[in-house]
C-alpha cells in the first residue's frame, strides 16, 4: 500500500522511493525546474507542512534551505509511517486590476511618451535604434514584493495591458521579512536569492501569451532590498545603520544623479529582446523604495495640492504624507503577520484561505473561503475580519485577550483551524508598527489626521480589506468614509505609468530627492505610539490631537 501524499491540495498514493518532484508531476502540479530534476537549478522547492520525518534526509544540494523547505527532486519517500503534505511556491491567485484603479484624476497620463518607440520598422530606445521589427512593441512592469510578485505585459504603442500574472516570491526560504533576507544573502554566497527569483520570473514571463522577443523594456518596482537582490547588488548596507542601499549612498556622495538603476536586460538573462533594457525605479531613502515611489506616482502625489496620506500595508509598510510642496515618508517594519505569516494557520490569499468571518449572537462562525472549497487557513483580510468580529461580539477585549480564557478560538472545526492568543500578539505588534508610523509622520508634518483630504490605502492586501473592520480594530484611522480610498496594487500601477512615460519617470526621480525621510526608531515617542497602536480600538482625530 502506498503512502498518502498531498501537494498543492492534490492527493495521491505513492510508493516508497519516489521523489516529490516526480510525485508532483504525476499529480499535475507544475513543479518549477530548469534542470528537470537534476538538483542543479534549485528551483523545485517545496515547503513541507506535514511528514518531514517520512522523507529522506537532506543532501548537500539542499544545505542552503531551512528546515521546512526541500528540493523536491532530491527528496524521496521513505518507509516511515506517516502522511506527507507539501506545496510549491504557488502562483498567487490575486486580482490584478486591468487598467486604472480607483485613482485620482491627476494620475492620468498627461505625457504619453514611452522610452521605446517605432519609426517604420526601426525600434528606438530614447531615440537610439536597438532593433528592426514590424511586430508589436511590448514592455513589462514588475512589482517585486516581499511576499508576492506581479507582472504586467503592456503594448507600448497603445498603452493597453495585454497580459498579467502573479506568483509567490520564491525567496521566502530566505526569510519572511527584508532583514531576514539581508542576513541570508550575507551568509550564503552565490546570490542564491537572486538566482531563485530570476528562475521563477523567467518561467512566469515565458508563460505569458506574448512573444518575448517583442519585449524591449522592463520597469521594476520593489523595496530597496527586493529591488537590489533582483539586480544582483549587495544588500548588506541596507541592514546596517543608516540603512542605505548602495545606490542611495552613491547618490548622497555625489557619485550618481539618481537612485534609479538602468542596465541591459541580458545581464540578468531574462526572456526578452537581446537589446532590452531594465529600469529599476528609484528608492526614496532607507527602507522606503521603488515600490513606494511607484505608489506616489500612481496617485500623482508630486502634482496634487491636496494633503494626502498613503499607507501601503505589507511586510514592510510604507507611509507618505504631504503634497507637491512638501512630502514626508517613513517605513514601518510590520513583519509578515497581516500577510498570513507567523500565524498558526495563516496563509497568503490563495485558494483555501478564509477571507471573511462572521460570528452570530450564539457564537457560531461562518466564513467565506477563496475559491469556495474547504478551508486550509486564514489570509490577512480574514484575520482582520476575525479580529473585528471577536471584538464586536466581546469574545476578545481591546488588549487582545480572550474573554473566555480559552487558549484558542475555533474558526473552522471541520478543518481544525484555530486562532490563538499568540496569533493576536503577532497581529497586534504588526498593527502597532503601522499605526506608530502613521502618527509620527503626521506629527512631523504638524497636522492631525483629521486634516488629511485623502487617505489612500494601497497594496493588493489593502484592496481586499473590510474598511469598517479595519477601523474597528484600529488598523487605519477612524476617518469619514469619503476620505478613505482603496487603490489596490498601486506599485504595479505606478510601474506601468513609468513604463509608459519618460516624462513622469524623470519627474519622479527629481521629486523624491526632496522627500523628507522620517526615522521612526529615533523618535522619542515611538514606543508610546507603538504600545497604544497594539491595542484593538478605534483611533482618529481626538486621539491624534491628544498625542500631538
Amino acid at each position: 500500500m502506498g503512502k498518502k501524499v498531498t501537494i498543492n491540495q492534490r492527493v495521491g498514493s505513492f510508493e516508497v522511493g519516489q521523489s516529490l518532484f516526480d510525485i508532483g508531476e504525476s499529480l499535475g502540479v507544475a513543479v518549477p525546474s530548469s534542470c528537470r530534476g537534476q538538483g542543479k537549478c534549485r528551483e523545485c522547492m517545496m515547503e513541507i507542512t506535514t511528514g518531514m520525518e517520512s522523507l529522506s534526509p537532506p543532501v548537500p544540494e539542499e544545505e542552503h534551505l531551512p528546515d521546512d523547505f526541500r528540493l523536491s527532486c532530491c527528496t524521496r519517500l521513505t518507509d516511515v509511517v506517516g502522511e506527507v503534505q507539501a506545496h510549491t511556491m504557488r502562483r498567487a491567485q490575486i486580482n490584478i486590476e486591468e487598467g486604472a484603479m480607483n485613482l485620482p484624476p491627476e494620475a492620468a497620463l498627461l505625457n504619453y511618451d514611452p522610452a521605446i518607440t517605432r519609426d517604420g520598422d526601426r525600434i528606438l530606445c530614447e531615440g537610439r535604434e536597438i532593433a528592426r521589427s514590424n511586430g508589436p512593441i511590448l514592455g513589462l512592469s514588475i512589482d517585486i514584493g516581499t511576499t508576492t510578485v506581479v507582472i504586467r505585459a503592456v503594448d507600448l504603442e497603445t498603452g493597453k495591458i495585454v497580459a498579467s500574472t502573479s506568483l509567490e516570491n520564491p525567496q521566502r526560504f530566505g526569510g519572511t521579512d527584508v532583514m531576514s533576507r539581508i542576513q541570508y544573502d550575507t551568509d550564503h554566497p552565490g546570490r542564491l536569492l537572486q538566482r531563485t527569483l530570476l528562475g521563477y520570473l523567467t518561467r512566469a514571463i515565458r508563460q505569458l501569451p506574448v512573444e518575448t522577443d517583442n519585449i524591449f523594456e522592463i520597469v521594476v518596482a520593489g523595496n530597496p532590498t527586493m529591488r537590489d537582490l533582483f539586480l544582483g547588488l549587495s544588500v548588506y548596507t541596507i541592514g546596517q545603520r543608516p540603512y542605505q542601499s548602495l545606490t542611495e549612498k552613491a547618490w548622497k556622495d555625489g557619485e550618481a544623479a539618481t537612485t534609479a538603476v538602468s542596465k541591459p536586460a541580458k545581464s540578468l538573462r531574462l526572456p526578452c529582446h537581446p537589446e532590452a533594457r531594465i529600469y529599476a525605479l528609484p528608492v526614496v531613502s532607507g527602507h522606503v523604495g521603488g515600490d513606494a515611489a511607484a505608489c506616489l506616482l500612481a496617485v500623482a502625489g508630486d502634482r496634487t495640492d491636496e494633503l494626502i496620506a498613503i499607507m501601503d500595508i505589507g511586510t514592510n509598510t510604507e507611509v507618505f504624507m504631504g503634497n507637491r510642496e512638501r512630502m514626508l515618508a517613513a517605513s514601518c517594519p510590520a513583519g509578515p503577520a497581516f500577510e498570513g505569516r507567523a500565524i498558526s494557520r495563516g496563509m497568503p490569499g490563495l485558494p483555501g484561505a478564509i477571507e471573511k468571518v462572521h460570528i452570530d449572537d450564539e457564537g457560531s462562525v461562518t466564513s467565506t473561503v477563496i475559491g469556495g472549497g474547504p478551508a486550509e487557513g486564514i489570509c490577512g483580510s480574514g484575520l482582520i475580519s476575525l479580529l473585528a468580529e471577536m471584538k464586536r461580539t466581546e469574545l476578545m477585549n481591546a488588549y487582545g485577550r480572550f474573554e473566555d480564557e480559552e487558549p484558542a478560538f475555533v474558526v473552522d472545526e471541520e478543518a481544525g483551524i484555530e486562532f490563538r492568543e499568540s496569533d493576536v500578539n503577532e497581529l497586534a505588534q504588526a498593527k502597532g508598527a503601522n499605526v506608530s508610523g502613521l502618527r509620527i509622520v503626521a506629527q512631523a508634518y504638524g497636522v492631525s489626521l483629521a486634516d488629511v483630504d485623502k487617505f489612500y490605502l494601497a497594496g493588493g492586501f489593502g484592496r481586499h480589506l473590510d474598511i469598517e473592520a479595519s477601523k474597528e480594530i484600529g488598523l487605519i484611522p477612524d476617518l469619514p468614509e469619503e476620505k478613505i480610498v482603496r487603490i489596490g496594487n498601486a506599485a504595479i500601477e505606478g510601474a506601468t505609468l513609468a513604463l509608459l512615460s519618460l516624462t513622469r519617470r524623470r519627474e519622479l526621480e527629481k521629486f523624491i530627492q526632496d522627500i523628507e525621510h522620517i526615522e521612526l526608531e529615533t523618535n522619542p515617542q515611538f514606543f508610546d505610539h507603538f504600545v497604544e497602536g497594539c491595542q484593538f480600538q478605534r483611533f482618529g482625530t481626538e486621539t491624534e490631537e491628544a498625542l500631538t
